[in-house]
Formats: C-alpha cells, structure tokens, sequence
C-alpha cells in the first residue's frame, strides 16, 4: 500500500502592502528604540524642545499681549553698554536694552523661519521627487531640468535675490515684510535636495512587491504614491528634516546680518550685525550672547540629526550589523 504524503508548500508570496507597512512599522519603532538609547542625541533633543518651546511661548505672547520678558526687550534694563552682571546677565546694548532679551526674542525669529520654509521646502519637494520618480519619461525630464538650474546657481546668491524680489510685495492683499518674505525665499529656493532624494527613493520603490500588488488590485498611480510609497520613503524627509534645520537658521541669520531679514524686531543676525561695530569699543557681549545662541541650537541640530540619521536608515543599519 503506497504512502502518499501532502506536501503544504510554506514560500511566502511576494512582499504585499499590508506586510511591507508592518515592516515600516517595524522600522520606525526599532530605529527610535536606538535613538532612544543615545543618551547625547536625548540631551540635544531636549534642547531643541527648549527653543521650539520658547519659541512657541513668544508667539503666545505676542498674541495675548503678555507683558512677560522677551517681549519687554525695548525697555531700558540699565545704563547704555553695561557690562554683564547679577542685574543683566548679558549686560545691555547702546540703547541701554537687555541683550538677554533680545537673545531670546531672536529664537522666535530663527525658529519660525527655519520652520515655515522647511514646510514650504517640504510641500514642493516631496510631491515633485514622487512625480519625476514613479512617472519618469518627460515629466521625469522636466523636473529634472528645473531643480538641475535652480541647484547650478550660488544658493546664497539665490536666496538673497529671491528676498530682494519678494520683500515689500503683497500676495492676496498680505504684505511680504520681514521674516515673511525670508522664509518664503529660503523655501522657494531649497527644496532641490530633498526633491533628488524623494525622487531616487521612488525609483528604487516603483518596482518592488507591494507596488506590483496594489497595481494587480486596480490602484490608480495616484494612491500609489501617496499612499504605498511616500509612507515607505519618509524617513528620508524627516531625516532631511532634521539636517538641513539648522542650513535654514543659519541663512536666516546670514539674511538678517545683511538687513534683509526682521527690521522691527531683534534677530541674532541684526544683532551680530550691530555688535560689529560695538567690538572697537570693547563691548563684546551681544557677539556672544548672538553667537552662544545659534552655536548651541546647531551643535543640538546637528547631534540629533546625526543620531536620527544613523537610527532610521535602513542602510546604516545593514552595514553596521553586518
């Protein structure tokens, strides 16, 4: 009598959307267990929430109308160029104003803009490395061509003519004045890096198992792009994210020393820039007080940038363990 056996084939099928975003999952929640266990990068996390905080704090100020110390830097604090004491930690300016305070007033200025043009960047990037990834041909061409001329031009030059058009126009009745006109420059102009990177991420996706299977279920080129493989490549913008912050305070700050930046209120390059002129008189601590500030939120930037890099990418990961 003959022995049949069964045998149960156990291959897995190829890689389907549903296993590959819990694989995504996986991903992010291993990645932040590692970044997690860097207590440095934990350290310079928490200083950026401190001047994403101040920032914030400001900005209620602002709109509530509280009479709390950064929003008081006009007042005279004590004698003009008074060095720094108990009274006045960072002395005072020529006006006799808190040089702390308006240290502190700068965050809110570097902080906003830093933050509305990596969302502009971001808006116009993402979305066009998707397109130019997943479509190629022509549209792949095109978009290709424009960040291939934008990215050929000195991109401070770039941000400074973009500023000099944008600065005193009105947009929907909105006048571009300030820190306005400065972040919609530096975002116009810097979303070439993260579109490159979007758009090689896409092409290496395209071809993969859960988007030939979303594509046997019927799913339009649309939903799968924004909907099976952004959510597969985000962590390069959030990586991006992170890394090109600090490019963006530090132009702000290079736009506000050359007085295209806030005029009405303290900025760390309008005071680096006024304390240019201080330093033949011996009075140096709004050079410092400007330059702590933006050295200590680059240096966390740049910590935790690097550190999130290191945790997210896949790559990093493979090479390290292997």
């Amino acid at each position: 009598m003959s022995e049949h056996r069964h045998i149960i084939k156990t291959d897995a099928p190829p890689t389907s959307s549903v296993e590959d975003r819990s694989r995504g999952g996986g991903l992010w929640r291993d990645g932040l267990r590692r970044l997690g266990r860097r207590k440095l990068a934990m350290a310079c996390l928490a200083v950026i929430i401190l001047y994403f905080l101040l920032a914030g704090f400001i900005h209620l100020a602002e709109l509530f109308d509280w009479p709390v110390g950064p929003m008081r830097w006009q007042e005279e604090a004590g004698k003009s160029y008074s060095p720094p004491g108990s009274k006045n930690i960072f002395g005072t300016d020529m006006f006799g104003q808190s040089v702390l305070r308006k240290t502190l007033y700068g965050a809110k200025i570097s902080i906003t803009v830093a933050l509305c043009a990596s969302l502009i960047s971001i808006a116009i990037g993402v979305p066009l490395g998707a397109i130019a990834g997943y479509f190629r041909g022509f549209t792949d061409d095109v978009i290709v061509w424009i960040y291939s001329t934008l990215s050929s031009i000195p991109y401070i030059l770039l941000i400074l003519a973009f500023t000099v058009v944008l600065r005193d126009r009105s947009i929907f009745g909105h006048k571009l004045a300030g820190i306005t006109a400065v972040y919609l420059a530096i975002g116009l102009t810097s979303w070439v890096g993260v579109c490159r990177l979007i758009r090689g991420e896409v092409i290496k996706h395209k071809d993969r198992g859960y988007v030939q299977a979303a594509l046997s279920y019927g799913c339009g080129r649309w939903r799968i792009i924004f909907r099976h493989i952004l959510p597969n490549v985000f962590h390069v913008v959030i990586i991006d994210f992170s890394l090109r912050f600090v490019a963006f305070v530090h132009a702000e700050v290079i736009l506000s020393f050359l007085g295209l930046g806030e005029t009405n209120n303290p900025s760390w390059g309008a005071m680096i820039n006024d304390a240019r002129m201080e330093l033949s008189r011996g009075v140096w601590w709004q050079m410092v007080a400007a330059t702590a500030a933006i050295f200590v939120l680059s240096l966390a930037l740049n910590i935790f940038g690097d550190a999130l890099r290191d945790s997210l990418d896949p790559k990093l990961r493979i090479t390290r363990e292997s």
